[in-house]
């Protein structure tokens, strides 16, 4: 089933009430301590300090380079009464998530927070052909807006971003116990084939996540992180935080993160992250592939480029000069080179 598909569910009538992808390509990260939220402001490009009960919000961690060694989504959580000290969650790829803890863990020194990985699942939902019953079944009103979240009974929910006029969909992160109790409540079980349509579907809505073979690579703008709110220009320093502000205010940046798909593409589409992306009939790469999802018969891609290849007359190809074509889609916010109004 591909993602269009799938995130036109709510439409049709003959399908599940709702769709529950396993993500366990992600892991939850904690940051726990009286100095967690100080701490965090002093690492992410996000401004931590704003982050409100019913936020989530997109984040980037840098090297002193300005280049992004992970992308988070991040949200504090909520108020435990017999145990008040702040924690501040975050989502990032389980491929660099050990490493994220332990770098990280580098630099508390004498701030009271310390980082963990926790124990909790991560999935995707999808609203199916009935719109009343998840709610139901979540135990209260989902959040609407994306980056909005609620705690529902024993799981947290973020309205994930989408492509244009898709169906709403949510990271659900819980316990495994209580997702088993989500799935029977809404009569369905989870569906491991639906992750790669999850993927495809954050591809669609121009999200990209940082994973092992692009880590290093992207300053954030290169990856349009500013452009969907994953970057604070007023908050103050963080590792990097000069080169990104530089490339934000001085001149117009030449590079931009760019949505496509190909034919055909290896039986591992995301073996793809971190693969060179080429202008016909140039041996240099123009730019390299971020994320790629199987999505149908196609592979959908998230590739960074230079604007002159990307808005060039020549296609462009993954892999190798003469790899897959690589076929443009729009993506569902605006790109602009001028970094100034971003």
């Amino acid at each position: 089933m591909s993602v269009q598909e799938i995130l036109s569910a709510s439409t049709r009538s003959d399908t599940a009430i709702a769709h529950i992808a396993p993500l366990d390509h992600l892991t939850v990260l904690e940051a726990r301590g009286a100095d967690a939220i100080e701490f965090l402001q002093g690492q992410l490009t996000q401004d931590v300090k704003k982050l409100g009960d019913a936020d989530a919000r997109l984040a980037g961690y840098c090297t002193a380079k300005g280049r992004l060694l992970a992308s988070a989504v991040i949200w504090r959580a909520r108020p435990d009464p017999a145990d008040p000290v702040p924690r501040v969650l975050f989502l990032v790829d389980r491929g660099i998530a050990q490493a994220l803890q332990k770098r990280l863990s580098m630099f508390v020194l004498r701030a009271k927070v310390k980082i963990t990985t926790t124990p909790l699942r991560v999935a995707g939902v999808w609203r199916g052909a009935d719109a009343a019953v998840l709610p139901a079944a979540a135990g209260g009103l989902l959040p609407a807006a994306p980056w909005s979240r609620a705690d529902l009974g024993d799981a947290t929910w973020i309205a994930a971003p989408s492509a244009l006029d898709a169906s709403p969909r949510w990271w659900w992160i819980g316990t495994d116990d209580a997702l088993q109790q989500l799935g029977a409540a809404l009569g369905t079980s989870e569906q491991a084939g639906l992750a790669q349509a999850w993927q495809a579907a954050d591809i669609a809505a121009g999200l990209p996540w940082i994973t092992i073979p692009t880590q290093d690579l992207f300053v954030p703008q290169m990856v349009n992180l500013e452009l969907i709110g994953g970057v604070s220009f007023t908050k103050g320093c963080y590792p990097g935080q000069e080169i990104v502000a530089r490339s934000h205010y001085l001149g117009k940046l030449k590079r931009r993160m760019f949505a496509g798909h190909v034919d055909g593409g290896p039986a591992d589409p995301e073996s793809l992250a971190g693969a060179d992306v080429f202008q016909e009939g140039d041996e240099q790469p123009c730019g390299r592939i971020v994320n790629a999802a199987q999505d149908d018969s196609r592979v959908a891609i998230l590739y960074e480029s230079s604007l002159a290849a990307a808005q060039g007359a020549a296609p462009l190809h993954a892999g190798s000069p003469t790899g897959p074509t690589i076929q443009p889609r729009a993506l569902p916010y605006a790109l602009s080179d001028d970094t100034s109004s971003a």
